[in-house]
């Protein structure tokens, strides 16, 4: 037992906080009411402490569980835990209960009140005098895990790695779905915790034989994220997903499919967690009866099933239950039984494919700008004719709202007969965030890395959607992402792919503006500086006078193909032309300003360049605003 508590002890993370309870007749603490940091020094008197203690005769184990249960959950509510702290209790015994509360119902019934489902209980039993039955059960009604191993085992090198995995949860009620239409007799699909180094296994059977594909849904969180994946995983494919023939078996079995082996295991193994977890003789009768008939079904050797030995002609009895029970050991597997952790009510969520509502103010194709003036009743346009490489900036808002959308160029060659000597596209758009937290989006046309403390990276081909408290991004497989932040900012970013590309395009995003209500009047950028700010429209007479145009008499100037626009004093001369956006979906009238938008935007476009995709800086402050 000590050789096991150095094994952890030598595990534990600088950034970690601990503390030891030994218990026997009495129950030892080795710091009162605090957990210490992981410090040289704290883990050398650790070893020292674990090194004096000696067997001093009973176990209380009711009482050590209460103690650390107490201990652990006045330190999570005195202290200002970080968000993605994580919880737990590692139990090591030699022994069964003898001392204090000795009943196991009741030891079990105090833990559960004791943990109240805030933190996980793991269970280590060390040699052949520990109620394994009692171990296994706290584990599985507590979110953990057990082990067990003999006296004579290296425990050391048994739990080499074991806090590495426990320690490092990565999401929490992760939960699976199906069509239940398509699917039956699915196990286990909601888990409350995955862990680092861990798996997920999930197996059913199909309804529906025909379908070349099933729909999946997985859900999931952690401290700070809401995460939704939405996918159709190809079946019936013999190459990818059926394997057959598994050796071993006899008497024409060797043809047996191996997934459905795997989801009779898997199923097995949760009707013994379900019995093991059951206080009803009937239940468990029951449940012994079901898996005793598929393991004889499927050739699995079980607590309660014969296993024949052809060779040597010999059989082994029946297990006796009282000393031996169903395994729930090893790194990885999550011991939640159906019963225990039924799948919470379904989430109801909107179609796929609703139309999103976006404004024309747009950054798209080559890219194309248009300014959309609402109470004005027309739109603006232009185009950045810029290098490969050139990182625009979009929106500049970084000091007022805290956001910054810059955008990334990549080059391609001009059609043939054209005038332009190459096209540039966005290849990347990269969104920050500052408040009330960091956080960045880098877009690609085939992956989202989203950064706001922990890493995550999701692929534009799946649909996805993934909540903050402040930030929610939405993917639409291989169509578009639409970013939210704060409820009152909305980006669109359309993805263009190309099945059999021409030699002049490529893979390239569209940016739009949903909703900037959320941005300063300060805003600036090569969009955000129209957000706040009118444009009037000037009609050229033929005596070069000019008089300003009212609100309805912009469908009057439509057969005029030339006209000036005053921009905060500025005179632009403009023409009018047509625009397609939203992957042609939408026609725009626009008035087009030539030129790099001289005149129109503030400088010059080379004021707008970024010197890297996740600068937040501004060059306007020389720019003077008539």
């Amino acid at each position: 037992t000590k050789e096991a508590l150095f094994t952890i002890l030598q595990d534990l993370r600088p950034e970690d906080h601990f503390n030891i309870i030994g218990f026997s007749n009495r129950i030892k603490v080795w710091q009162q009411d605090r957990l210490v940091p992981v410090t040289p020094n704290n883990i050398r008197d650790a070893k020292k402490y674990i090194h004096n203690m000696s067997p001093t005769g009973g176990t209380n184990i009711n009482g050590a569980l209460q103690t650390g249960a107490k201990l652990l959950n006045d330190y999570i509510a005195q202290n200002d835990i970080d968000a993605r702290t994580v919880s737990l209790i590692i139990f090591l015994t030699d022994g069964r209960p003898t001392v204090g509360e000795t009943q196991s119902s009741k030891i079990l019934s105090n833990t559960k009140d004791a943990i109240r489902d805030k933190f996980c209980l793991f269970t280590i039993g060390i040699g052949n005098d520990v109620d394994q039955k009692l171990l296994e059960r706290m584990a599985l009604e507590n979110c953990g895990m057990t082990r067990h191993f003999q006296e004579d085992e290296d425990a050391a090198s048994h739990l080499k790695g074991f806090y590495d995995e426990i320690g490092t949860p990565l999401l929490s009620d992760i939960r699976v779905d199906y069509p239940e239409d398509n699917v039956e007799q699915v196990t286990q699909n909601f888990f409350p915790n995955y862990f680092n180094g861990s798996e997920i296994i999930i197996a059913g059977k199909l309804i529906n034989r025909t379908s070349d594909s099933l729909h999946v849904e997985v859900t999931a969180s952690n401290s700070k994220k809401y995460i939704l994946l939405k996918t159709d995983v190809a079946i019936d494919l013999p190459s990818r997903n059926d394997i057959r023939g598994v050796p071993g078996l006899e008497d024409g079995k060797g043809d047996k499919n191996y997934i459905e082996r795997a989801w009779s295991y898997l199923t097995i193994k949760e009707l013994l967690n379900s019995r093991l977890k059951s206080d009803d003789n009937q239940e468990k009768d029951y449940l012994t009866e079901k898996a005793k008939s598929m393991a004889l079904t499927y050739n699995f050797v079980t607590p309660f099933t014969v296993l024949k030995m052809r060779e040597a002609g010999l059989h082994s009895e029946p297990p006796q239950e009282d000393f031996i029970s169903p395994s729930t050991d090893g790194i990885g597997e999550k011991l939640q039984s159906l019963q225990g952790h039924k799948a919470p009510p379904g989430i109801h969520r909107q179609q796929d494919k609703q139309r999103i509502k976006i404004s024309k103010t747009s950054a798209d194709g080559d890219p194309h700008f248009v300014i959309d003036f609402p109470s004005s009743k027309f739109s603006v346009c232009f185009n950045i004719d810029g290098e490969p490489g050139d990182i625009l900036r979009l929106v500049s808002d970084h000091k007022e709202s805290g956001v910054t959308v810059n955008g990334k160029l990549i080059g391609a060659p001009a059609p043939p007969n054209g005038h332009k000597k190459h096209r540039t596209y966005f290849s990347t758009i990269t969104i920050l965030s500052n408040k009330p937290e960091r956080s960045y989006l880098e877009i690609t046309p085939k992956r989202i890395i989203l950064d706001d403390g922990e890493r995550l990276l999701l692929s534009c081909d799946r649909s996805a959607i993934v909540r903050s408290s402040s930030l929610e991004v939405s993917i639409s497989a291989n169509s578009n992402i639409t970013v939210t932040i704060r409820d009152t900012i909305s980006f669109v970013i359309l993805i263009h792919h190309y099945k059999k590309p021409a030699p002049y395009q490529r893979d390239h995003l569209g940016f739009y503006i949903s909703n900037s209500k959320g941005l300063s009047s300060d805003s600036h950028g090569l969009l955000g500086q129209f957000l706040n700010h009118e444009v009037k429209l000037l009609q050229e007479s033929l005596n070069t006078s000019r008089q300003q145009v009212g609100q309805n008499q912009t469908e009057a100037l439509k057969p005029n193909p030339t006209n000036t626009l005053k921009v905060k004093g500025r005179l632009v001369p403009v023409v009018w032309k047509q625009r397609r956006i939203y992957n042609g979906q939408q026609e725009v009238d626009c008035w087009f300003a030539k030129n790099n938008a001289d005149k129109l935007i503030d400088g010059s476009y080379k004021d707008y360049l970024a010197t890297h995709p996740f600068d937040t800086g501004t060059s306007f402050g020389m720019i003077s605003n008539v």
